[in-house]
């Protein structure tokens, strides 16, 4: 359960087979190898020895991958930092995590340099100028060979409605997250490309780093998403499979120039991280035939995968379909279990709280035992999510359970109505959230883009839903939202801040 090992067997197997591709820059697994020790040797001249954090502030590229296998080389562990945070955000990860060496690409520079001078860091631990050279005049080291319950990252998660917690997730969490997915997709075909887009610095995009690795197949990056781009890259790099959360398939199924591009080599799409709208997937299963889709379901404290819908589900005639609004099955080495508040499991059909054990479970929050204790208990995480299972094991996600609406005693679940909105011809993205209301509590309420030349009313978007919903989950209020809703660093939807204005100076707070 070492997660350098498939570097080891790349270059054995096959060396001169593409291992890293990104722009104008390639490199073979032999090549590969050769400059993830000789990083990990620059690593070990300025400090960091094992079990030392080794941070990166950065946009995606293949330097990205070079940086976290040679920080496991080194025997560091990685700390991928969200771009997106404000300075301050940053500041308090460092505080936590006390990186030993920070790296930052040319954007990110001037922050990365002022907090780790604050640090107290010499300037050769801060960023580095030239990649090339550094590389270039290091001595290689031998692998660490860290492995099993050896920290291996921390991800950094929960920061925009609270402060950050760093998630512990030890070589053995990422071996069995990637022995799943090498099996499911396709990753161990001669011919597999995997097209990373997903930011390196959340652990969807991260963990498929080391499944790709450990596979021994070709990484191709894009530094972000951009549909002419993600597109192009498909082409150029015969890419097989990637990932991308529901907003950016959005993006790319109304995107004018999808059908001028050759996808033939594209044989599976993977989406996760936030619920897929089934109106969304009908369309891009229509607009890229012979793309077998597969979904994937968990969170950073489950390294990340606990369920998958595979290919032969997303169907919606024959025996096989009624499952594209479900998020699957438990995967191979996973028990999901529902229960309710007391930690009791509840039967089929009975919504409760996800609840997942095995060996994807995190080993804890770094330097917080208590929050640990209070959602992993019994070997079980406690997701936070609210769902059910049904008597095949398929898991249907109702909600958050903090995102949950309670108007007049009935519980509404904000996905339920998403799902019936995204259906509107004229509504690009949109959001449900409850507000306050004198005399239901909380009103649901729905906050929705278009999509370009199209545009409603807020009482045509309530009617269309009242005929498609009870009326006491159709969306009371309706508000319209310039460009795209706001984001967290996955490419979900932040709704923490969509009910900011809501629920300001009320006493229950924001849910």
């Amino acid at each position: 359960m070492q997660l350098t090992q498939g570097i080891h067997r790349a270059v054995l197997v096959h060396p001169e087979r593409i291992a890293l591709a990104c722009g104008d820059r390639s490199f073979t697994w032999r090549q590969f190898k050769s400059r993830v020790a000789a990083l990990a040797g620059a690593m070990r001249i300025r400090g960091v020895e094992t079990g030392d954090r080794v941070a990166m502030l950065a946009a995606n590229s293949d330097r990205y991958v070079e940086f976290y296998f040679a920080t496991l080389w080194a025997g560091g562990v990685i700390l991928p930092v969200n771009t997106r945070w404000s300075a301050q955000e940053v500041r308090a990860c460092f505080d936590d995590a006390e990186p030993k060496l920070i790296f930052a690409d040319e954007s990110n520079w001037n922050l990365a340099h002022t907090l780790g001078t604050e640090r107290g860091l010499t300037p050769a631990a801060i960023a580095v100028a030239d990649w090339e050279a550094l590389i270039a005049e290091s001595m290689p080291m031998p692998d660490a060979c860290r492995s099993g319950e050896d920290l291996a990252a921390l991800f950094y998660t929960g920061g925009t409605t609270g402060r950050a917690k760093g998630v512990m997730l030890c070589h053995r969490n990422f071996f069995a997250n990637s022995m799943m997915h090498i099996a499911n997709l396709g990753l161990g075909e001669p011919d597999a490309v995997h097209l990373h887009v997903s930011p390196m610095f959340h652990v969807a995009g991260g963990a498929r780093l080391f499944s790709v690795t450990m596979a021994g197949a070709t990484h191709a990056v894009l530094p972000n998403f951009d549909p002419d781009a993600f597109l192009a890259a498909i082409e150029r790099h015969k890419v097989t499979v990637t990932v991308v959360v529901p907003t950016v398939l959005n993006r790319l199924v109304n995107h004018d120039s999808l059908d001028r591009y050759d996808l033939s080599s594209l044989r599976l799409l993977s989406y996760g991280a936030s619920p897929m709208p089934e109106a969304l997937l009908q369309r891009a299963m229509s607009r890229l035939p012979g793309i077998e889709f597969l979904q994937s379901y968990g969170m950073t404290e489950l390294s990340p995968v606990a369920t998958m819908l595979l290919p032969r589900y997303h169907v919606f005639d024959g025996p096989d379909a009624g499952f594209t609004r479900s998020a699957g099955q438990p995967v191979y080495n996973a028990d999901v279990v529902i229960m309710d508040a007391r930690d009791n499991p509840l039967p089929a059909h009975v919504v409760g709280e996800v609840c997942v054990r095995g060996p994807m479970v995190m080993q804890g929050y770094w330097r917080a035992p208590e929050q640990t204790a209070a959602v992993v208990r019994d070997g079980f995480m406690h997701t936070g999510d609210a769902g059910y299972l049904d008597d095949r094991g398929f898991l249907f996600l109702v909600d958050r359970v903090k995102d949950m609406i309670i108007t007049g005693g009935e519980n509404v679940y904000s996905v339920e109505v998403e799902n019936v909105l995204y259906q509107h011809p004229a509504i690009n993205e949109c959001a449900v959230i409850g507000i306050p209301s004198e005399a239901w509590g909380e009103s649901v309420h729905a906050v929705v883009t278009f999509k370009s030349g199209l545009s409603a009313t807020a009482a045509e978007i309530v009617e269309f839903a009242k005929a498609r919903l009870s009326h006491f989950k159709a969306p009371k209020s309706v508000s319209f939202h310039d460009g795209e809703l706001p984001k967290s660093g996955a490419g979900k939807i932040l709704k923490s801040d969509l009910k900011k204005p809501f629920w300001s100076g009320e006493q229950r707070g924001i849910h």
